[in-house]
């Protein structure tokens, strides 16, 4: 299969003012029109390499390309038009009066005409099914819903890639299948979702690839059915993985080549063709 790849990192370093070296020796390509988790405990370097792709955080070595160009060379203000970011605290976010305003407000700041801020604004509503909250303050709503309206208003500018940090945290079951079959439309239109958590369940169901972090390093890059069946990987990234690969690598039914999915697993179990 022919990927088209939007973003290229090579030899990616950071080394915090405190002389944390929080990502070593990275490097990675993000194709178009797939969704990409990126996982691993706390301090493994997950968050500080996504907020290079927008200029958030520069390298202290190597170089980041977002569709061809150096993003150390682009003003931040600047990518934010090709890459969107929504946030895992979404309070950090939000700030108009209404939902309706934070919805527009990016638009606006883009220079767009006010018929072109309208149309986009009906898009947006009608795509996140926010037309009871319109005139809510976001500060007063749920967590869930705030995370939504912080998607949504990212979206609104269309980027190209967008990342979702943490997106399932304070989330019920409706809210978490609502935002994965939200990733799974944006990247049917063209763009390239990229999800920071630690939900494995989530993950092992809406992601097409997995990339693995562990003291600022990748560790491992493929597909979930490849990543969370390596026992080994899973060990030293300290990750449980989700419950049917858990049983799956318990009673050794994964083959060798890592690619039995879900769904095979499910079907195993199910007929309970398996020794224990």
């Amino acid at each position: 299969m022919n990927r088209e790849v939007v973003a290229h990192i090579e030899n990616l370093e950071h080394i915090y003012l405190n002389g944390h070296k929080a990502l070593i020796d990275i490097n990675l390509d993000i194709y178009k029109k797939e969704i990409t988790a990126i996982i691993g405990q706390n301090g493994s370097g997950k968050t500080t390499l996504s907020k290079h792709f927008n200029g958030l955080l520069r390298p202290t070595a190597g170089r980041i390309y977002v569709n061809g160009r150096d993003v150390a060379l682009r003003r931040v203000s600047e990518m934010a038009r090709e890459v969107g970011y929504v946030f895992q605290n979404p309070n950090y976010q939000l700030f108009c009066p209404t939902v309706l305003e934070e919805i527009q407000f990016g638009l606006k700041n883009l220079r767009l005409s006010d018929e072109d801020i309208k149309a986009r604004t009906r898009e947006v509503i009608n795509e996140f099914d926010l037309k009871g909250m319109l005139k809510k303050q976001p500060v007063t709503l749920s967590s869930g819903s705030k995370k939504i309206v912080a998607l949504a208003s990212v979206y609104a500018m269309d980027p190209e890639i967008l990342f979702l940090d943490e997106p399932t945290t304070g989330q019920d079951q409706y809210g978490k299948t609502r935002l994965g079959l939200l990733s799974r439309k944006m990247k049917e239109q063209g763009k390239t979702v990229i999800i920071i958590s630690h939900d494995m369940d989530f993950v092992a169901e809406y992601a097409d690839r997995v990339i693995v972090m562990n003291e600022s390093r990748i560790i491992l890059d493929g597909t979930p059915a490849a990543v969370f069946s390596n026992e080994e990987v899973m060990r030293t990234a300290h990750i449980m993985p989700p419950q049917i690969y858990a049983i799956g690598n318990h009673i050794n039914v994964v083959s060798e080549e890592k690619r039995l999915s879900v769904m095979d697993l499910s079907r195993i179990l199910a007929e309970g063709d398996y020794c224990v």
